[in-house]
């Protein structure tokens, strides 16, 4: 066709039959050589490799079907044809050679293609792309001829006539088979895939036009898309198949990077002899940092480049196509002004700018679909690698990088690669179209280009400057975003302390303050924003500007005519692409470079060492000189450790605080550096931390952790660890769901738990991390009896016990006592006594102390130690000594949210109602997240512009409209201009002509720059205001939204949707307006120019319209879906993360990245489709722009009479360019959609329901209230959400100020909600509670929460100094805090800290020990020192030691006040004032102790069970 096309380019009169005539025609000669072999050179040239590639491809062979047989017949009469032709000629003799090269060419060519044809076929080829532009070619070669043989059939031999028409007609018939798909392969890899992407099996026309898809867009328009109506992904996008091909590119850098450093090493230490001294040593590590990190980058560009190169050769033939067009365009003006050309110059000319604009379309957007999957498959790679990563970094590193940031290079950084491999092909595609561009404009203007040129060149350091300050407040941004997400993430973890003690409002300033600082940013990066648009809209203006006016002006001969002003403006164009792109992508690449720098720190850190334990030693655990750290730079927290626990003995480990037990155990486990010394476990470990680790899963899952189930096996589990009374209460039995971080679990069923997963995995060794501490004396008894002691379902495995509690002290085989990170003595519990060391010491002081007061009571005391001899003598069971950490009230169970418990309790009764095998019917905790579906509503639109401000948007939308109108102004007056060239009266004109060009221009800069900074303010006034209400309405949402959503979900409002409001968006915007206006400016000048277009524009604006809200609906609902499959990756990852000691310890390491891959891939399921919609759709819209172009040309052709020249380039390249906005503007109205999106979800959670006002002005109580702090419930009742059974029912008591009450009853009697009522945590349901004579419902939450103080179950720390975590709005002084630490017994810690009081505490206090953290919170009560304090299990984790400090110091400190205690052991509260037993919601009892014991009720029972009554 081209080379057709391009003969014809002679001047006109060369050959008068072909360029002159009406009815031009082509001379035979030419016919049969140059139309006859385009199509036979194509085949043979690309043959070899296609057979090469065939032969690669196994995917079965076809059946011979119908379509195969009739394709091959006709292939064959081709063949015949074409020799016929050729015996023919040889029969007549003496005719040109031609007459016998062509027949004989063509038939070899016809008889491979049959070849072909049967090739494909065994080797499973179901649709041929080779075959497919053959047989075109051969068609449109063979038009020609077909119509001059019309011409002159007069004269045409009729065999040769006859021939000719059969070869025509097959070759309609093979081009129309060629169109239709073979059946599938037999003997190919079965596809089991229920829902398999069609894009395998479619055929080359459907791939190139991408109507595979099609049947996905009408579905999606029909209804809104659910996930099952997704294709699988291609299995080479699978994880399973990039992250391998990612990691082992990364292990080979990796191991280029150690040579290196070994090759550096002995370079700077030749000899190799002596130690080199410590700075050269620091000198080497900090240089093994820097220039010895393993290259991530090489690692991608192995991985994906090779695939990538592929959309790059597409690129490459995009960017030689484009200028095609405008080559047309000059044609098309010289023909308009020669007034005595045949018309059919002019439709050929039109048409072809047609087919080349379609090809570029074709060409662009595969060239796109290569580059989109890149980046998807590098996204799925890097998610991976650093998931596998986070599994195995030391806790070094793990403290450098919080989980917050690890979440990010997951979120964002990953997300940065993919955006950049879209148009990383910019980088030297951009440099070849303007240097193409330059040298076409060299052509048209000679020299005066390099005033453009120079104008360019001075343009790019301003660039520069603009783009390196964005990257400065990028990653400025990245910190104040990391900053504010770490920050929200405690919040929300911790949000139940900061409602109990009222503190909401000191850390919401703290989030604003960083919000302030990232606004700030965001502000600055919105002036260079505004300037860096004004420099690219004008950029254009400005080099044409230049160009014409040293073009008119430096030679008088210089005339500037349509021809050369148009066909320049539309190279103009053609550069403003690329040169619009370059500054964007070197800013991506900057961006991407940071994400680079931040992934590869992230991959290059230390991993702990997996040989550290070795596994294969003969004994079962053994430590021998062993020197353990946290981090390679940190003291050692072990000296000297050496154990050996014989096989199937239990040792137990005892010692204060702090002393390192739980370390020894992190050490055994591998999780420590170890510095020296050997440690050897042998065969698996069960292990048990101390605070419990709960996946977002059922019941039973967490506790089978992957192993098969066994019925038989899992009960006596159950049973084993107390748990089957548990699942009673459980709305859905061990299948109901348990919330993130167990939340809907109590403290103690949390901890069985965990043990009945040890149990159930059935390993060698146990290390058990103090699992008694949360639960009660029962519980823990029957848990040691069971499961953990001699006769327990672990006897013979190797057990190690971390333990507070001594009465399980003389069940052991062995116990070891820890001091400050050694072992300070060792041996059996008779042993360690007869030695009178620190064991006996510690146990003289804790046990005997109540023992001493009873019997001294009694009037019998003996020296202690006997006194203690003889009971372990005559080991006497319930002696009164089993005192110890879990003597505890009947429940221990930390109901840390029962409130959540929602339907554990009060459902109870319809359990036990129901037929018993019911209890599946569970209603699920965590609501899945809602994909809203359908069209986004106008009100959310309404919102944003409400945001922004409905006045400053108006002006925004009519600043955009004036630009517009500048800008067809200064095209319109250099149409005018162009035209003085036809009138001859350019000389004079010459100054007013640049001059009002040049000032229209100006204005439209100036104006472009006044919008984008207009449109940037609002935005960042909406970005301010929308996260100001998201942060306001999370801080005042009532704790059951928080219980019951999981906080990946709100992290993820605050995170993704938080940064799309403030950065996506408003570029969002921006295009929009801008392509919009942009669209309508050219309708308007091709109308005014020929009016009959508009004829078109109706049908072609229906069709626009139609594809439009296919692919709107579509779009939209995959990227919602998108969104919702996203937040289980991070909340999964979160999750693993802080579990990522249990998962090693238990071997279940490759689960876990497995299930990680699993919803990557279904991720990138919603993800793909994505991808392809916009290609479908850049397809369809661009065929749209390209028939205006299209009709542009030929309403040009046939009103050329009354049309100027100017007129005509003018409205032709406006229509050149229109493709780009028309695509872009859809796009840019889905990206409208779907960012809009986040504003939705942002409204959705800154509109949940609230709790009560913090402070109520009419109501509020004097500031000294309250003074005695009496007590009253009246009839008070209470559940936990609407619609669930009471927890506390009809509760009538008075507590007179001063009395100190405890509280005691079973799991699920509804203790702590007695706590969280008075802190209305609950509203009522009934009744009332009034606190000295003030009705607490009547006042404001604050004022109320902030005259109460509570010591929580669960310490609860905030990352910043342990000052601001004691007095977070410092209303003390440094001596008040001081005195509290001293009374807290935190004095010593403290002032030990080389910072003091600004000692920084790590995310959730993880720097503290558990019962220092425990510790911190008593002196938050003794600062805030209220006359109400209520102690909810506070002695959980703490060994006796400390929980004597802890109760004497409440005895003292709060001896005036009103105290409630929920007991944990019994002896804590046996000199109350008095005691409540509740039982299942209601007063059992309430006594002074002493008389509860004599009415031997439920009470006496408890303590009977305690040993503490006989």
């Amino acid at each position: 066709m081209f080379t057709k096309s391009f003969n014809l380019r002679k001047p006109v009169g060369v050959s008068n039959r072909t360029f002159n005539s009406s009815w031009p025609d082509l001379p035979e000669c030419f016919q049969l050589s140059v139309l006859s072999w385009v199509q036979c050179i194509y085949l043979w040239a690309v043959s070899p490799i296609y057979i090469f590639c065939l032969k690669k491809n196994k995917k079965g062979y076809i059946m011979m079907s119908l379509l195969n047989r009739f394709k091959t017949a006709f292939g064959f009469l081709l063949w015949i044809v074409c020799w016929i032709d050729l015996f023919y000629t040889l029969h007549e003799g003496n005719q040109p050679p031609i007459y016998y090269v062509t027949p004989l060419v063509l038939g070899m060519t016809m008889l491979l293609a049959t070849f072909l044809i049967q090739f494909e076929r065994l080797r499973g080829v179901q649709s041929s792309g080779v075959l497919f532009i053959f047989w075109l070619l051969c068609l449109l070669c063979a038009t020609v001829p077909f119509r001059s043989k019309i011409l002159q059939a007069s004269k045409q031999l009729f065999l040769r006539f006859t021939t000719f028409y059969f070869y025509f007609s097959m070759v309609v018939c093979e081009f129309i088979l060629c169109c239709f798909n073979e059946k599938p392969p037999l003997f190919s890899n079965v596809v089991t895939d229920p829902n398999p992407c069609p894009e395998a099996t479619a055929g080359f026309l459907s791939r190139i036009t991408f109507w595979w898809f099609t049947s996905m867009a009408v579905k999606g328009y029909k209804m809104p898309l659910e996930a099952k109506d997704l294709w699988s992904l291609n299995k080479r996008d699978s994880s399973k198949v990039m992250v391998p091909r990612l990691l082992n590119e990364w292990e080979k850098e990796e191991a280029k990077a150690k040579l290196r450093y070994v090759k550096l090493k002995s370079w700077k230490d030749p000899g190799g002899e002596g130690e080199s001294s410590p700075e050269e040593v620091e000198v080497l590590l900090s240089s093994k940092k820097v220039a010895h990190q393993p290259s991530f980058l090489r690692a991608l560009v192995k991985a994906f480049g090779p695939y990538f190169l592929i959309g790059s050769g597409y690129k490459l033939l995009q960017d030689i196509i484009t200028f095609v067009n405008p080559q047309l365009l000059k044609m098309l003006i010289l023909f308009i002004k020669e007034k005595d050309v045949p018309n059919w110059w002019g439709y050929t000319l039109a048409c072809l700018m047609f087919f080349t604009a379609l090809l570029q379309t074709l060409i662009l957007h595969h060239q796109f679909q290569y580059c989109f999957v890149t980046g998807m498959n590098v996204r799925t790679a890097v998610i991976g690698a650093i998931y596998r990563k986070a599994l195995v970094i030391t806790n070094a590193a793990k403290r450098s990088s919080t989980v917050g940031e690890i979440v990010n290079l997951m979120s964002v950084d990953a997300q940065r690669f993919m955006d950049l491999t879209t148009f990383l092909n910019m980088l030297w595609s951009a440099p070849l179209q303007i240097m193409l561009a330059l040298y076409f404009l060299w052509q048209i203007l000679g020299p005066s280009v390099l005033a453009g040129v120079a104008v360019m060149i001075m343009l790019i350091p301003f660039n520069a400057f603009i783009a390196m300050k964005t990257r400065a407040y990028q990653v400025e941004q990245m910190q104040h975003k990391d900053a504010r997400i770490k920050l929200m993430n405690e919040i929300l973890n911790g949000i139940k302390v900061l409602k109990l003690y009222a503190w909401e409002s000191s850390f919401k300033e703290k989030v604003l303050a960083i919000r302030q600082k990232e606004l700030i940013v965001l502000r600055k990066t919105a002036y260079l924003g505004a300037l860096s648009t004004m420099a690219w809209t004008s950029a254009p203006f400005l080099v044409a500007l230049t160009t014409f006016a040293v073009y008119v002006t430096v030679d008088e001969k210089n005339i500037l005519d349509a021809e050369t002003a148009f066909v320049s403006i539309s190279l103009f164009n053609i550069l403003r692409f690329p040169l619009n792109m370059l500054p964007q992508v070197i800013s991506s690449l900057v961006q991407a470079s940071v994400s680079l720098k931040r992934v590869q720190n992230f991959l290059s850190h230390d991993e702990l060492d997996p040989d550290s334990v070795n596994r294969s030693n003969t004994v079962t655990v053994t430590v021998v000189n062993g020197k353990f750290t946290w981090g390679k730079d940190d003291a050692p927290v072990l000296h000297n450790i050496n154990v050996m626990v014989p096989q199937g003995s239990l040792l137990a480990v005892v010692g204060h605080v702090g002393c390192g037990k739980s370390s020894l155990i992190s050490a055994l486990l591998g999780d420590m550096e170890k510095v020296e010394g050997e440690v050897s476990v042998r065969g698996s470990v069960a292990y048990v931390p101390q605070q419990a680790w709960i996946q977002n899963a059922t019941l039973r899952d967490n506790i089978l952790f992957g192993n098969p189930y066994n019925e038989q096996k899992y009960n006596s589990v159950l049973e084993a660890c107390a748990l089957t009374p548990d699942l009673q209460v459980l709305p859905g039995g061990d299948m109901t769901e348990i919330g993130e971080k167990g939340i809907n679990l109590s403290g103690g069923q949390r901890q069985r738990v965990s043990l009945a997963r040890a149990l159930y995995s059935d390993a060698d060794v146990y290390l058990l991390d103090d699992p008694l501490s949360a639960v009660d004396a029962h519980v823990s008894k029957h848990i040691f009896d069971n499961l953990i002691g001699p006769e327990g379902a672990l006897k013979g495995k190797t057990r190690i016990l971390v333990t507070h509690g001594i009465s399980f002290l003389p069940q052991v085989d062995n116990i070891m006592v820890m001091v400050d990170g050694r072992v300070s003595e060792m041996g059996s519990y008779q042993d360690l006594l007869k030695q009178n060391g620190a064991f006996a010491e510690f146990l003289r002081n804790y046990a005997l102390e109540d023992i001493m007061e009873e019997d001294e009571a009694s009037g019998t005391a003996f020296p202690p130690l006997t006194y203690h001899l003889m009971l372990v003598v005559s080991s006497l069971p319930c002696a009164p000594f089993y005192r110890q950490m879990s003597i505890m009230s009947s429940d221990g169970e930390n109901p840390r949210s029962r409130s959540v418990r929602r339907h554990g309790c009060s459902q109870r009764k319809h359990s036990e109602s129901q037929d018993k095998k019911k209890p599946r019917e569970m209603e699920k905790l965590i609501q899945a997240e809602t994909a809203e579906t359908g069209q986004v509503k106008g009100k959310v639109y309404l919102e944003y512009v409400k945001a922004v401000g409905p006045l400053l948007s108006v002006v925004i939308c009519f600043l955009y409209g004036c630009q517009s109108a500048a800008s067809i102004g200064t095209n319109i007056w250099l149409s005018e201009w162009t035209n003085d060239a036809v009138t001859n009266s350019t000389a004079e004109n010459v100054q007013m002509r640049v001059g009002v060009y040049a000032a229209l221009g100006f204005a439209q800069g100036i104006l472009i720059m006044i919008a984008s900074f207009t449109l940037a303010m609002g935005n960042i006034g909406a970005a301010k205001k929308l996260h100001f209400n998201l942060l306001t309405n999370k801080f005042h949402t009532p704790q059951s939204f928080f219980d019951t959503t999981p906080i990946g979900r709100i992290i993820n409002r605050f995170s993704k949707d938080i940064y799309v409001i403030d950065e996506a968006l408003p570029s969002t915007v921006l295009m929009f307006l801008g392509t919009f206006f942009v669209s309508l400016s050219t309708i308007l000048v091709i109308v005014s120019s020929t009016p009959i277009f508009a004829v078109v524009i109706v049908p072609l604006a229906v069709i626009y319209v139609f594809v439009q809200r296919f692919y709107v609906a579509t779009s939209r609902q995959l990227k919602r879906l998108e969104s919702v499959s996203r937040s289980p990756i991070y909340s999964h990852f979160s999750e693993t993360i802080t579990g990522c000691s249990v998962i090693r310890a238990y071997g279940r390491h490759s689960a876990f990245v497995l299930m990680s891959d699993i919803k990557v891939d279904e991720n990138q399921k919603s993800y793909y489709p994505g991808i392809v919609s916009n290609r479908w759709l850049g397809v369809r819209i661009e065929f749209i722009g390209n028939c205006i172009v299209l009709f542009a040309g030929l309403f040009a052709v046939t009103g050329k009479d009354s049309l100027s020249p100017g007129l005509v380039g003018l409205s032709v390249s406006y229509a050149l360019q229109v493709t780009m906005s028309l695509n872009w503007m859809v796009r840019m109205t889905s990206e409208l959609e779907n960012n809009i999106v986040a504003v939705e979800r942002v409204k959705e959670y800154s509109e949940t329901k609230t709790e009560a006002p913090w402070e109520v002005e009419d109501k509020k109580p004097p500031p000294e209230w309250p003074m005695q702090g009496n007590v009253e419930f009246n009839d008070y009742s209470v559940r936990y959400r609407e619609g669930l059974d009471l927890v506390l029912k009809d509760i009538t008591l008075r507590v007179k100020g001063g009395e100190k009450i405890g509280i005691v009853g079973r799991t699920g009697a509804g203790k702590s909600s007695m706590t969280l009522c008075l802190f209305r945590l609950l509203e009522a349901a009934g009744g009332e509670i009034t606190i000295d004579n003030v009705k607490i419902s009547e006042i404001g939450l604050h004022d109320l929460r902030s005259k109460l103080t509570i010591i929580p179950q669960e310490p609860v720390l905030f990352s910043g100094t342990l000052r601001m975590n004691l007095d977070p709005f410092e209303k003390y002084s440094d001596e008040e805090v001081w005195k509290a630490l001293e009374h807290s017994h935190l004095h010593k810690f403290v002032s030990n800290q080389a910072a003091k009081l600004d000692l920084e505490c790590s995310e959730g206090g993880e720097n503290l020990s558990v019962g220092q953290r425990q510790l911190v919170c008593l002196a938050r009560a003794l600062l805030r020192k209220t006359r109400i304090l209520i102690l909810d299990e506070a002695t959980a984790a703490i060994d006796l030691e400390t929980d004597d400090l802890i109760q004497s110091t409440i005895r003292t400190q709060f001896e005036d006040c009103t105290v409630f205690t929920i007991a944990h052991r019994l002896n804590t509260i046996m000199d109350y004032t008095r005691v409540l037993v509740l039982d299942k919601g209601r007063i059992a009892e309430f006594d002074t102790p002493t008389n509860l014991i004599s009415k031997r009720g439920i009470f006496y029972g408890m303590a009977k069970d305690a040993g503490l009554a006989q």
